[in-house]
């Protein structure tokens, strides 16, 4: 079975790149299998078929992004109980999440299903790939129980100290959702829909895989008095993850508008702002994925009141942040033509996402150091401040984009997201050292975590 990491002990910077390394690879595999949709779809259906799916990056971004905040909140406070070391709160917070989970998952899917046409058209989505972004859109939402499933899962077994778990789930469901890629396209012939299918269908298999794990734990055995009186967990998990949800959905509905700008300009650009936007996200991946470390690793050790540790995290993830962009941000500022060849076929969109590229890699930097002190922030239990710093990066990529894009064209997009990146940044950044500075006087979440642990020993003796 499974062990689960005690990340409040050992040397912080060994700790954490134990933990970091495990999601590392999770987070990769799930990049690479969202690459290989991408890169079947664009050299076997063509170049429209990739716009049609990369077109709904926005509304997925906007609708997974709220799912994946919403957990992400709700594994900072499972983290702050698991540092405290109280069983009976840690339980409870995931009984509570659970529940939460289960009644949000409906209302998510049915809001997605019924605005995904009007969300497209405002977008100025072409008629020529607007059916098969619709198709895509429809199957993709329809598994949202899937995905709100498969994300508090890893989430709780993150918080937990468990990275590998995942990790295991990923290495099955890549391989198959790859499969099934190359089976339903190819052989079943079901166009873009077989690509929704296969990706919905492989998440399943990870939920599977990571519930299991849950089963042979004691600390994540729940039984029904879990379940029972939990309205002020309830209250701190929604105080937590509601914040966070509406970071990723305000920074997703920025993009929106971006999106509508790009595809008004025609479907070549829309194909190679597709293709940029999934180089960002994947070489973002050890940024990111420092950074849901970095959460995990400072929840634990703000409920376990080990604040120096707390330090140490932040400077080792602006390590990994700064290796990252020299490994991966440069190959985008060097390399970008034969980057975007690997998924394009017409040389105009090829030009057009390589300057995109180009553009970007070079504030690269600003991105990667972003998810670090974003992701400090949220797991000193205060969401407000990244929530905030979510409408200034709207705010700032949306002004950007309707300002420049009329004098620049194409690359006003690039400079938005840099512009935007930088404004979220500062926020964080001055928001991270200020806690810094007022230690003593700090009061976060571990006053719930401490009632919890109080009402819990009090059970005991019931």
């Amino acid at each position: 079975m499974t062990k689960t990491t005690d990340l409040t002990e050992g040397k912080a910077s060994k700790t954490l790149l134990a933990f970091y390394f495990p999601m590392l690879f999770t987070n990769l595999l799930q990049q690479i299998y969202t690459f290989a949709d991408a890169a079947i779809v664009g050299k076997a259906l063509g170049d429209n078929a990739l716009a049609a799916v990369g077109n709904m990056s926005a509304p997925i971004l906007l609708i997974i992004g709220f799912v994946q905040g919403i957990t992400n909140g709700f594994s900072v406070i499972i983290a702050q109980c698991c540092g405290s070391g109280n069983k009976a709160s840690v339980r409870r917070a995931v009984a509570a999440s659970v529940s939460l989970s289960a009644a949000l998952s409906l209302p998510i899917t049915v809001i997605s299903l019924l605005f995904l046409k009007k969300m497209l058209i405002f977008m100025h989505t072409e008629p020529s790939i607007l059916g098969d972004s619709l198709t895509y859109g429809y199957i993709i939402f329809g598994g949202v129980i899937i995905t709100m499933a498969y994300n508090l899962c890893s989430c709780i077994l993150r918080a937990m100290g468990d990275s590998k778990t995942p990790f295991i789930a990923i290495i099955v469901s890549s391989a198959l959702n790859i499969f099934l890629d190359c089976l339903f396209i190819f052989l079943f012939k079901t166009g873009v829909g077989g690509t929704a299918a296969a990706t919905v269908a492989a998440q399943a298999v990870s939920v599977i895989i990571c519930i299991s794990r849950f089963f042979g734990s004691d600390d994540l055995r729940l039984c029904r008095k879990d379940f029972k009186d939990n309205f002020a967990m309830y209250r701190a998990l929604l105080k937590n993850g509601i914040p966070m949800a509406c970071m990723n959905s305000v920074t997703a509905a920025g993009c929106i508008p971006v999106q509508s700008q790009i595809n008004a300009l025609g479907a070549v650009y829309t194909s190679a702002y597709s293709v940029g936007s999934k180089y960002i996200n994947l070489f973002m991946l050890p940024s990111v994925t420092a950074g849901f470390a970095v959460t995990a690793f400072t929840g634990q050790n703000m409920g376990a009141k080990h604040y120096s540790r707390i330090k140490d995290g932040v400077h080792t993830g602006a390590a990994i942040a700064i290796v990252s962009y020299i490994l991966l941000g440069t190959a985008m500022v060097f390399f970008p033509e034969p980057l975007a060849k690997i998924m394009l076929n017409g040389q105009e969109t090829v030009v057009l996402a390589a300057g995109f590229l180009r553009i970007c890699g070079k504030g690269f930097i600003i991105l990667n150091m972003l998810f670090i002190f974003r992701s400090t922030v949220q797991g000193m239990g205060k969401p407000i401040i990244p929530m905030l710093s979510g409408f200034v990066e709207m705010a700032l990529r949306i002004a950007v984009i309707f300002l420049f894009i009329p004098k620049i064209g194409f690359s006003a997009a690039a400079y938005a997201e840099i512009v935007a990146w930088t404004g979220a940044l500062i926020l964080n950044f001055a928001t991270q050292q200020r806690i810094e500075m007022l230690w003593g006087n700090i009061k976060v979440s571990d006053d719930i975590v401490s009632q919890f642990i109080k009402n819990a020993d009090k059970q005991k003796f019931k």
